[in-house]
This record gives structure tokens, sequence and C-alpha cells, in this order.
């Protein structure tokens, strides 16, 4: 089961200021246990939405590009990892072991499974599909 860890943003990290590197440490020390374990896919950070961009969609298909930054911070993520194991419990169980991404300053991390291409079992074509290009992708990396 794959599940993405997100870190919410505050008005600190949409300032653009950086973590400390105590944080940084702590973030690093955290991520190598990940990677020991064999489940980490990928974990980053994002720049603030003011070097973002938005893609609003219209019901009638017009698509309006909207530069940030972007209000309610509550809503904006600062990072992720997405992380791949056996069950919501043991996502659970790694989410608490992450170091305070907010320094003291209070914030909020969210779980979230993703999709696999299973969940999609009645239409077995774009199951087909998506197995082939996730394999394509890996392919891909193991490339470069």
């Amino acid at each position: 089961m794959r599940f993405m860890i997100l870190v919410k943003s505050t008005s600190q990290s949409e300032s653009g200021t950086m973590p400390s590197e105590k944080s940084l440490q702590e973030m690093t020390k955290f991520n190598e246990e990940l990677v020991k374990a064999g489940i980490l896919l990928a974990g980053e950070g994002l720049h603030p939405t003011s070097r973002g961009v938005r893609m609003h969609i219209a019901p009638d298909g017009k698509r309006t590009l909207i530069d940030g930054p972007f209000s309610e911070t509550k809503e904006l993520l600062a990072g992720f990892w997405m992380i791949q194991v056996k069950s919501r419990e043991e996502a659970l169980a790694w989410m608490r072991r992450i170091p305070d991404p907010y320094e003291g300053q209070g914030g909020s991390v969210e779980l979230r499974q993703v999709f696999d291409a299973a969940d999609f079992d009645y239409a077995p074509d774009i199951v087909d599909r998506e197995n082939k290009m996730r394999a394509e992708i890996e392919r891909q990396q193991q490339t470069k």
C-alpha cells in the first residue's frame, strides 16, 4: 500500500524561511530510517506558492493560469513523503515518528492512501495500461 504523508504549510514556510539546521538534521535522520526500512519512494520539501502556478479549469474546459502566492496557508503543502508499507497502521506508526517540521510553531501533517491500479479492477484495460506505464517509469529511472 502506498501512502502520502503531507506536511501542511505555515506562514513561515510560505514566506520562504528555510528550516533550521537542527530541523534539517532531524529530517535527514528520519529519511535515512525510511530508506533503511525500504519504504521511502520519495520525499521532498516544496518551494513556497509564491513560486508556483495554479490552473483553474472551468466547467466549459477553459483553463486559466494563476501565479502564486496563494491565500489560506492551512490548505497548502510544504512537503511530502511517499511511502510503501503493508498497512495503514504501519503508515501511521511512521507518521508518528516524524520530527516536528514546524519547529514548535504548530501545524498539521496528513496521511492519505494512494490509489493503486487494482482499485480500478472494474476497468482491466486501464489497469493493464497503468501497470505498463509504471514498469516503463521504473525502467527509465534505472537507466538514468
